[in-house]
């Protein structure tokens, strides 16, 4: 491992400790390395709305004078507009760096090129593209909501072992696939989403509260789909008001999400919402938990079938999770 990728391999351990705070923005990590190879200064984009990565790293230098032989590692392109806070990149040609090794370029079109160009017009030698993979992969929903201007999308549903959503109940309450364990990764998995989406006749047949109460961490924005407009705000059960669209193109509702600033969706509607997102090749990633139980005759509403084969499998206490990715497969490892 040659110097530049051992100190962004570091600065990638540094911006992940921001998952589940720092969207919609990026997760952000900078190393400050002086001369002789020590690191004098760290940091992570710790939440949305705080002090960027290379704002907290340049903050934990002592030595000031060491920053002018120094070399700075950040994961994402140093951002070059007035947003809740100053550009990173005038802050790093303030401090006199020597030279500034970029992970990947940013695909904000406020800051794409600008950031790197605002460096090098500085006289700071920059270096691009060091585990340029590993660092899109991290911000795999920022830099495709950007990108597509659209959300990530990540379909979640959980099966029976014959493909089935939901069986016959004479209580008629839907059956409980997850166990104890499993509900908990799943909660984990609201929280690392702005939004959570279900389709109206979700909302009317389960009442579902739609947060992360079984996983520290804030709850996602509900997104509910009503293109009947048939719900009134007596049939709402969740914790956050929600967010009720009518559109009849999912494509377009999308893209309302991206204009409203969500870079990232989790989609929890039932068999035909799930379905249509598959039709629509709308969606980058999907969990399925399949558990034990067939209910062959008795099933009711059948599970999509995605593409593709699992990018990884786990087991929980009997039940199977696989994860599935249409882009980034390395994002999978953080659902």
């Amino acid at each position: 491992m040659d110097v530049d990728t051992r100190y962004m391999a570091r600065a990638l351990q540094l911006a992940a400790a921001g998952m589940g705070n720092a969207s919609p923005n990026p997760m952000v990590g900078t190393v400050v390395v002086a001369a002789d190879g020590t690191i004098i200064g760290e940091g992570y984009h710790r939440r949305c709305g705080g002090p960027h990565a290379e704002v907290n790293a340049i903050a934990s230098v002592r030595r000031r004078e060491l920053l002018a032989q120094s070399t700075v590692y950040v994961t994402l392109e140093p951002c070059s507009h007035y947003g809740k806070t100053p550009p990173c990149a005038k802050l790093l040609i303030e401090s006199n760096v020597r030279r500034v090794v970029v992970g990947a370029a940013d695909p904000f079109p406020q800051v794409s090129g600008r950031g790197v160009a605002m460096l090098r017009a500085a006289g700071i030698e920059v270096v691009e593209g060091v585990l340029e993979d590993e660092c899109r992969a991290l911000n795999a929903r920022f830099m495709t909501a950007h990108t597509l201007q659209r959300p990530w999308v990540t379909l979640k549903w959980a099966q029976s072992a014959d493909g089935f959503l939901d069986d016959d109940r004479p209580d008629g309450h839907p059956y409980r696939f997850s166990n104890a364990l499993t509900a908990l990764t799943a909660h984990r998995l609201r929280a690392l989403h702005d939004a959570i989406l279900v389709g109206s006749g979700t909302i009317l047949a389960d009442h579902p509260r739609l947060d992360c109460r079984c996983w520290p961490g804030h709850n996602p924005q509900p997104v509910v789909l009503d293109r009947s407009r048939r719900l009134c705000a007596g049939d709402f059960s969740t914790a956050v008001p929600p967010m009720v669209l009518g559109c009849t193109d999912l494509a377009d509702d999308l893209r309302e999400l991206y204009r409203r600033g969500i870079t990232s969706v989790l989609v929890e509607g039932g068999s035909r919402i799930l379905a249509e997102f598959v039709a629509a090749d709308l969606w980058d990633a999907a969990r399925v938990e399949t558990a034990p139980v067939r209910f062959a005759n008795h099933g009711r509403a059948a599970a999509p079938t995605l593409p593709c084969a699992p990018v990884k499998t786990v087991r929980i206490e009997g039940n199977r999770i696989d994860f599935f990715a249409r882009n980034y497969p390395e994002s999978v490892k953080n659902l």
